[in-house]
């Protein structure tokens, strides 16, 4: 299979740079499997396609403040990490720019002054592997300065103790007080790279069910709810099942292979409870339907499932490399909710699988010919 058979045109004016006014003030375009029979709709319009019993299944992971400016110890040159995935203790591997810079042993500091003007250099450009920095109210790329203990004394440090392939590093953060509370003051939240401007809100880019900090992107599907309208659907019999996954480097990794089979995904931790394994079971067995709400609740759940596959499920956690891609056969995911995806990516790869190359690409095509608004900020699909 070529990754060349995903691709699509699309017209940049189409990609939303800014989410919608409000929060579920989207469209959404419904595409049936049965029949390939689409219809155009707004996303408030879910619940009619929704019945008691049906679970939505939720990524409850809250995106961190993961891209962090400043400048090594030694000679004061800029560096910037981009936290991917938390090791043991103070340990990450993390994404570093420079690379060819940034080698074993060296030290690096943020929230020291002289991050400062790796902040202001940055403003203008792009972040690490393409992401950009959300939070600025004037345009600017960050949400503030790089910012400073009194004395001067840098908020984190870190140390260089692996190189990996790819820009890849593992880090030992130095610090002292509380790591998550010295992340929120050093670090920004990374967007897409695709998305040029710069969020007034950085929630805007939070689901309102974020929860447990660790991703490096948000579960986009999810920015579409407004807490009034889960319990609107609660009240309607639709249960909710709050899963995590934390969103990583394969996020932001485009595939490169030629042949899809040779592509390779960049594992992510998640993580399913007593009470998510519960409504699951409990789901099936009453004859509801699990409906996925976003692509990373998708490989949570297939990946649950292969882990049991001849029982039910049970609660667990782990990491998951799982690559969906057409010719995959589901077994817990019975509909889907997504936005609308990139060209050539995994994500579009997983949509096809579900509902088939040919009948997703004819409805990206007339959504473009619709002008939805496409990826993190766009407009929702609904596959049923």
């Amino acid at each position: 299979m070529r990754t060349s058979d995903f691709d699509f045109e699309l017209p940049e004016r189409l990609i939303a740079q800014t989410p919608p006014a409000e929060r579920g003030a989207s469209r959404l375009l419904v595409l049936h499997r049965g029949t390939g029979a689409v219809e155009h709709r707004m996303f408030r319009d879910l619940a009619e396609y929704l019945r008691p019993g049906d679970t939505l299944v939720l990524n409850d992971t809250r995106v961190m403040p993961a891209r962090l400016l400043g400048r090594k110890a030694d000679t004061g040159a800029k560096a910037e990490l981009l936290l991917l995935v938390r090791l043991e203790g103070d340990r990450w591997e993390v994404l570093a720019k420079p690379a060819r810079k940034i080698r074993r042993g060296a030290r690096l500091l943020f929230g020291a002054a002289e991050g400062r003007k790796a902040e202001e250099a940055a403003a203008c450009g792009t972040g690490v592997d393409g992401t950009q920095a959300g939070g600025a109210e004037d345009g600017g790329a960050a949400a503030g300065p790089v910012r400073a203990e009194p004395d001067g004394r840098p908020l984190l440090a870190a140390v260089v103790e692996e190189e990996r392939e790819a820009g890849l590093r593992v880090v030992r953060f130095e610090y002292e007080g509380v790591f998550q509370e010295l992340l929120d003051r050093a670090g920004q939240v990374p967007l897409p790279p695709y998305i040029r401007g710069k969020l007034a809100d950085p929630e805007r880019y939070q689901t309102v069910y974020a929860r447990h900090a660790g991703s490096a992107a948000a579960p986009t599907a999810g920015l579409h709810f407004t807490e009034e309208f889960l319990e609107e659907l609660q009240g309607r019999g639709i249960r909710l099942c709050r899963i995590t996954l934390h969103v990583g480097l394969g996020t932001f990794r485009p595939v490169t292979a030629e042949r899809v089979e040779d592509h390779r995904m960049h594992a992510e931790w998640y993580s399913v409870g007593e009470e998510a394994a519960r409504l699951l079971n409990e789901t099936h067995a009453r004859g509801g339907r699990i409906v996925a709400v976003g692509t990373t609740s998708v490989r949570t759940l297939e990946t649950v499932a292969r882990r049991f596959p001849e029982g039910a499920v049970e609660p667990c956690s782990g990491w998951t490399d799982i690559f969906i891609y057409p010719g995959h056969a589901f077994r817990l995911v019975d509909a889907l909710l997504t936005n609308f995806h990139l060209p050539r990516s995994t994500l579009i790869m997983l949509v096809s699988a579900f509902a088939g190359r040919e009948a997703v690409l004819a409805a990206y095509r007339e959504a473009v010919r619709l002008e939805y608004r496409f990826f993190s900020f766009g407009d929702a699909m609904l596959i049923l």
